[in-house]
């Protein structure tokens, strides 16, 4: 049997990168994957993946998705909050418009997703909840100040979230990625993506697959004894 046959999982941020190479995962494990997203899908969907349309910023776009997926599926037993931007500003450098931008996506849209989700869990008395963080969540980057409050806010948030709804079944945790090859680290200024992989002690970056399968691993009922945590996946970079 597949490790989640016949689960509902929906994943934020499915349209690229660590998102959607984890929808992939979750569905070839046998989930009833919803992949959402706010910028266009490059590929078409499946049979076992459905692509919506998300704002993980707006709270009416939440009430709206978890709405017509409860409607279409009966429920949610996963919620993968993978979607996330970036900024490089440092704290004197960085206005109020691009800190709203990057806590609101980064933060706040993995509070809501929580949100609207866990009520149903709740009733069901199972659910696992995985919400993305980084290296940069733990650690200090170099700039990137307001990327580095939100990622750390979301270790916390899921350590909160563990302890408050352990005993009504659903898990929590959080996955740290190191240094990623995506589509939003091809975009990072060369110097920054070297200076993260060069301080890697494997010597190189990962893939979003590295991701999808620690994900996997969370989601699944392997995990069963496993919340409140951080899996660090980075090549061994928090370890130097």
């Amino acid at each position: 049997m597949k490790k989640l046959e016949g689960k509902v999982a929906l994943v934020t941020g499915a349209a690229m990168g660590i998102g959607a190479e984890t929808a992939r995962v979750f569905a070839d494990a046998g989930a009833w994957v919803i992949a959402c997203d706010v910028a266009p899908f490059d590929q078409p969907g499946s049979l076992y993946i459905d692509q919506r349309r998300l704002d993980v910023s707006d709270e009416a776009s939440w009430a709206e998705v978890v709405s017509s997926v409860l409607g279409t599926y009966g429920r949610i037993d996963i919620l993968l909050n993978a979607a996330g931007v970036i900024g490089y500003d440092a704290i004197d450098a960085l206005s109020l418009a691009e800190w709203n931008r990057i806590v609101t996506v980064d933060q706040t849209g993995v509070f809501l997703g929580m949100r609207e989700v866990l009520p149903g869990m709740c009733e069901r008395g199972s659910g696992s909840i995985i919400n993305l963080s980084s290296d940069w969540g733990v650690v200090g980057g170099v700039g990137v100040a307001a990327y580095n409050a939100a990622k750390g806010a979301v270790r916390s948030m899921s350590q909160n979230a563990a302890v408050t709804y352990a005993k009504q079944g659903v898990r929590v945790n959080a996955v740290v990625p190191g240094w990623i090859r995506t589509p939003l680290t091809d975009r990072q200024p060369a110097d920054a993506n070297e200076r993260v992989v060069g301080s890697t002690p494997v010597g190189h970056g990962g893939e979003p697959r590295d991701i999808a399968l620690g994900c996997l691993y969370l989601a699944s009922d392997d995990a069963r004894f496993v919340t409140g945590s951080d899996l660090v996946i980075d090549g061994g970079f928090l370890a130097v």
